[in-house]
């Protein structure tokens, strides 16, 4: 995979805060579903759909660090 500079500069400067912010929302989720755990409201599908949010941010946030690091490859 042969990406210029600016290719990589820009897929981290959009992957990046999207990421962080799926991941907020996603401890958001999490904590409302506890919360809804111990009022005894039903919550195992809307924790399970908080945990795929929370991982899919972090997985974001971690693919745009890698694109960070091709970028600072190519400018040195």
């Amino acid at each position: 995979m042969n990406k210029s500079k600016e290719y990589c500069y820009k897929r981290w400067l959009i992957q990046a805060p999207f990421g962080l912010m799926v991941f907020g929302a996603g401890i958001c989720l999490a904590l409302d579903a506890a919360t809804g755990k111990a009022n005894g409201n039903p919550w195992f599908w809307y924790g399970t759909f908080s945990l795929v949010t929370l991982n899919s941010g972090l997985c974001l946030f971690g693919d745009a660090i890698l694109w960070r690091v091709r970028y600072e490859a190519k400018v040195e």
